[in-house]
């Protein structure tokens, strides 16, 4: 009895620390994806990391085996917390045009609420990584890419829902509204004014309207169904 009783504390004890790694590691990339904001995925030293966070820097060391490994695992956390912050929320809205002002409305709430200090985490790190090869990089672009899909599809279900105008072209309403967010993001961070979050959201509306059917097209295109059928 008294060996299986030992196996068992064993077995928690194990499990207790599994679980205290778990919650160190959370700790510690949620600091890095914050400080990357405002210092760079480079500027992650481990030994600011490991002040900030309350640790040692054998401690931070034992739970990356390089600054790579580092960086990567920083840009999983700040994408999970971008899902959770502005992807889960806009995307309950009703596909199309509510959808992506809800998707628009999340991003600009996110840059207000400075869920991460300096901003948005994918622009910071873009700027950073641009002319840096490397898997750092490449996942950061495919993030990204990933972003402008969405509000690709958001447009594509506007016009198959007749709210857009079905010969507009997508990828520049995709551009137009993606540099819309980045220029309020810039000068909301530079300036630190919350009008530039209102002139970005006010930039994507005028580009949605551009795009809108109006009343007398719909009524149009409705007759000339009729007529054909």
């Amino acid at each position: 009895m008294k060996v299986a009783s030992s196996s068992k504390n064993s077995s928690e004890n194990s499990g207790s620390r599994h679980l205290k790694g778990q919650d160190s590691r959370t700790t510690i990339l949620l600091t890095a994806a914050k400080m990357a904001t405002t210092k760079g995925l480079a500027g992650l030293s481990i030994g600011d990391l490991a002040a900030e966070v309350g640790m040692s820097k054998s401690g931070l060391y034992a739970h990356f085996k390089s600054k790579e490994e580092l960086e990567l695992a920083t840009i999983e956390m700040a994408a999970i917390i971008f899902n959770r912050e502005v992807l889960q929320p806009a995307l309950t809205a009703p596909a199309g045009t509510e959808r992506l002002n809800a998707l628009v409305n999340s991003f600009l709430s996110h840059l207000e609420r400075r869920v991460f200090p300096g901003g948005c985490f994918f622009s910071a790190v873009a700027a950073e990584l641009d002319t840096r090869p490397g898997p750092a990089r490449d996942r950061v672009v495919e993030i990204i890419g990933t972003w402008l899909a969405l509000l690709r599809q958001c447009i594509l279900e506007g016009q198959d829902l007749g709210e857009l105008d079905p010969l507009a072209d997508v990828d520049l309403a995709v551009f137009e509204i993606e540099a819309m967010l980045l220029g309020a993001n810039f000068l909301f961070m530079m300036k630190n004014d919350p009008i530039h979050l209102i002139q970005g959201r006010a930039g994507v509306e005028n580009v949605l309207r551009r795009l809108t059917v109006s009343p007398k097209s719909k009524q149009k295109r409705s007759r000339m169904g009729t007529v054909k059928a």
